[in-house]
């Protein structure tokens, strides 16, 4: 210690001065001193309490299915609002009729083009009827033409058979007759030598010879009877090709006609599936007129107004809100969070509104909140940088709220491991994420398999 000052420190012991003695016998400092006491035993003992870690998120008031969220009508065509049938507010059933618009394309103005197009379809399905018949006679023709055609070669080869037995008969007649030509040849000869002899007397001679110019006369008209004969077999064989060429050129020509006349059958069928298409989708466009309400529920607003406006297809006319539908909550949670959030895990929900009080890390002494169950978790990232999480009510705890309406806001807490509160802060201070876990389910089907 550096001698500095001149006076001199004081050595004695303070706890001999009577100002020291007053303060320490002073009875609130006894009282602070326990209180200090009491509270870090306490705070000790907090730090051991169970704490139960939680994934926080926001979001809003939906519906668990699709079909029953708040839609928009929107109208399939271009028309002109002519009449309305309803106002803000009021309740539809399904198929009830909210507005009707009239046409104002070209093409669909005349009133009677359903009416006519009909005619134009029947008209177009007795042609098709008629070339039908007319498939069916050429059919019938065809094969008239070729039994014909068959009779016709029958006979010609009945002829031809013919022919060829007269040939055969006029070849035997002929060589039977130079047969006799031999015989009246010689008979003569014989006759000349005996009447040169003085045995046969001249008119026998001559007899003889008259015999055997008849026998040449004979041999040549047998052969022009024979030459005859065989003209016939070749006119006959000629015949037959004749025939085949006759009737196969009518048979073509009959099934060219066919043919064609069932290419203008299915011409006509073409058209009239045609026309039955443009029938149906003018009969349907006759129906869109009139826009009717796709299911029960209420009309939120109208989103055209006025008469006489002109709309174009797929305007949006009115919003409706349906009548019966399962309340849910969706929650965003942070990419970091997603991992530790499970289909089917319970969760804890408060709405904006509603009286409560939230305890995160001691759920059961919370009040004012609600029991829900997670049924679906998406699986990319929405355009806020969070994953949407869908909450259905749990059935096993109080049901919610029936005053809570759709869009509402709402808070959630899913709930994760039981620690202690000294890991919490400790984890917390640190910045470190929730302990990673799967659910028992999980955990049991893992084990299953």
């Amino acid at each position: 210690m550096l001698n500095i000052s001149n006076n001199t420190p004081i050595t004695e012991n303070i706890e001999q001065f009577s100002t020291v003695k007053n303060l320490s016998n002073r009875p609130h400092y006894k009282i602070l001193n326990k209180i200090i006491l009491g509270v870090s035993i306490l705070g000790l003992i907090i730090l051991f309490l169970p704490w139960t870690q939680n994934i926080s998120g926001s979001g809003a008031v939906t519906t668990l299915k699709p079909d029953q969220r708040p839609q928009t009508i929107h109208t399939a065509i271009a028309g002109r609002i002519e009449k309305w049938y309803v106002k803000e507010g009021d309740f539809v059933n399904k198929g009830d009729t909210i507005l009707f618009i009239s046409e104002t394309k070209e093409d669909y103005l005349d009133p009677n083009l359903v009416k006519n197009t009909e005619s134009q379809m029947k008209a177009k399905e007795m042609s098709q009827e008629s070339y039908s018949s007319k498939v069916s006679t050429l059919s019938a023709q065809i094969l008239a033409i070729q039994n014909e055609k068959n009779l016709k070669l029958q006979q010609a080869k009945n002829k031809i058979r013919q022919a060829i037995l007269k040939v055969t008969s006029d070849s035997i007649d002929l060589i039977a007759v130079r047969t006799q030509v031999k015989i009246a040849n010689t008979q003569f000869n014989r006759s000349l030598a005996l009447n040169k002899e003085g045995l046969k007397p001249l008119t026998d001679v001559e007899e003889k010879r008259l015999k055997l110019q008849e026998v040449d006369a004979k041999i040549i008209t047998q052969e022009n009877k024979l030459l005859t004969s065989e003209n016939e077999l070749i006119n006959a064989k000629v015949e037959i090709n004749r025939i085949m060429a006759e009737y196969n050129e009518k048979e073509q020509k009959a099934r060219s006609d066919q043919f064609t006349a069932l290419s203008n059958q299915f011409d006509t069928e073409a058209q009239v599936n045609k026309l039955k298409n443009q029938y149906t989708n003018y009969q349907i466009r006759n129906g869109m007129y009139y826009i009717k309400a796709p299911q029960s529920g209420y009309v939120n607003r109208a989103l055209q107004s006025g008469i006489g406006e002109t709309i174009k297809e797929g305007t949006q006319i009115v919003s409706i809100m349906p009548f019966k539908y399962d309340i849910a909550v969706e929650t965003y949670v942070t990419p970091t969070d997603l991992p530790l959030v499970h289909k089917g895990e319970k969760v804890r929900i408060w709405f904006d509104g509603w009286p409560t009080i939230v305890f995160s890390g001691w759920p059961n002494l919370s009040y004012g909140t609600f029991g829900g169950k997670i049924v679906a978790v998406e699986n990319f990232i929405s355009p806020n940088g969070k994953f949407r999480v869908l909450i259905a009510p749990d059935k096993d705890e109080e049901p919610w709220p029936k005053q809570v309406s759709i869009g509402s806001g709402a808070q959630t807490l899913a709930l994760l491991d039981n620690v202690p509160i000294w890991f919490e802060l400790w984890r917390t201070l640190n910045g470190f994420p929730p302990n990673y876990y799967q659910p028992s389910s999980a955990s049991t089907q893992k084990e299953k398999k």
